[in-house]
Formats: C-alpha cells, structure tokens, sequence
C-alpha cells in the first residue's frame, strides 16, 4: 500500500520493542512508573496514527516474561499501569477502527486484568483497520515451549510436524509474520521478542528513547525498510 504523502509502501506488520521508557525518567529525575506512563501515551498516539496511515498490523512488547524479576515496587507499578492503560485505551480507541488483541500467558496475572484484556478485545472485535496487539507476559521462548506441549498433549505424530503446524501452536498463530521489528533506545537486540517470527524480519535500532518516539520515527524506518532487499533466504 503506498502512502502519497510520505511516498512510502508500508509493510503489513510492524513490531515494536518499546525500550527506554526508565533512562527516559531518569535524565529528567523523575520516577521510572513516569517514563512508563510517558511510554504508554507514546503508544496510544502511535496506534491511531498508524491506523491513519493505513497499516494492517502493529504489534508492541508490552511486559515480558523476564520482567517478573525487576524489583515488586516496579512490577505492582507497571501492573496498575496496564489496568489504566486498557481502560483508557478503549475510551481512546471508541471512534478508530482499530482492533485491539494481546498475546502471551494469563495466568499469572490478576484477575481483574485478565478481565479488562478480555473486555477490551471482545468490545474491539468487529473493528476492521489497524490489529493492534499488545504483548503482556509474553516471552518467545515460553511461547515456543507451551506450543511444544501443546503438540504432545494432542499427541500429534512427529511426521505430522511442520512449520505450518508448529506456527499454528504459537500465541501469534492469526498474525503475518512481521516485516519489519522496531527497536529504540540504542539496544541492538530482541529480547526474546517473537524469535520464531522474526527469522525474516528486517531490523531497525534508534537511539531514541521510546517516550520520544513518534510517527515521523515510524516513516523513518519504513523508509529505510522499503530500500532494502528481502530475499528470505534465496538469491535474487
């Protein structure tokens, strides 16, 4: 799809590692649940923007499996972050078109935000623009494992398996893969962020720290995106 505007093509899916929301407080001595919070409204505003510009998929690592270890005062504040953030999400949302999804485990977090995820996603449901899907309790290597036991328990046969069947274990089953992974703050890693998913993705690292991020960082990459030569593998 070309945007006459910026005159780009868009990809079909985008993913974000949203890094660099704590260095972001910490230059302006406030408190890490600040930059959290300055991330979470860079998000916001980047999905409706997104959704302008016609992107189909857009797909944001939230909280992950590893973030369990940051210290408790740190986990209850971005926990009461992500219960604000999906209310105020949907009244943000109310007039996009934008679906609203989330992969990764539930079980290990509080009810009532197991609740409000699956109220925001059902309320969004029949949207048809922007897939916006947001990770929470997500790691790619505890995804690829509860697909594994998954195939044993439904004691699939091992000339059965393929990567089709395998992709359709995943949490990230009904997605594309993405073309292109997103990751400011001047990290140059995935973190255990869709490692199945992203054996093709392009990459693109900034060293802006993600409250800062905005739309025109988004053209950015998919600019540099669109000069480069995707092979998968093969030779053209």
């Amino acid at each position: 799809m070309n945007d006459s505007k910026n005159s780009i093509t868009l990809p079909d899916h985008i993913a974000i590692i949203m890094d660099g929301n704590g260095r972001w407080a910490k230059k302006r001595g406030l408190p890490r649940s600040a930059g959290h919070r300055q991330g979470a409204n860079a998000i916001q505003n980047l999905a409706i923007e997104c959704d302008k510009l016609g992107l189909k998929y857009l797909t944001v690592y939230a909280f992950s499996t590893e973030n369990w270890t940051r210290p408790q005062k740190e986990i209850d504040s971005l926990m009461s972050l992500i219960r604000e953030f999906l209310e105020d999400t949907e009244k943000k949302f109310e007039k996009q078109n934008i679906r609203i999804r989330t992969i990764g485990r539930l079980d290990r977090l509080e009810s009532d935000i197991v609740e409000g995820i699956k109220r925001t996603v059902k309320n969004n449901a029949q949207k048809t623009g922007l897939t916006f899907t947001m990770a929470i309790d997500y790691g790619s290597r505890d995804e690829i494992i509860h697909a594994v036991k998954q195939i044993i328990k439904n004691g699939i046969k091992e000339e059965d398996i393929n990567e089709e069947l395998f992709n359709s274990y995943l949490y990230t089953h009904d997605l594309p893969y993405p073309d292109l992974i997103i990751r400011p703050s001047g990290e140059q890693r995935l973190s255990n962020f869709l490692l199945w998913q992203a054996s093709y993705s392009e990459l693109w690292y900034s060293n802006i720290l993600w409250p800062d991020f905005r739309i025109k960082h988004m053209i950015e990459a998919i600019k540099v995106y669109n000069k480069r030569e995707r092979r998968f593998g093969g030779i053209k």
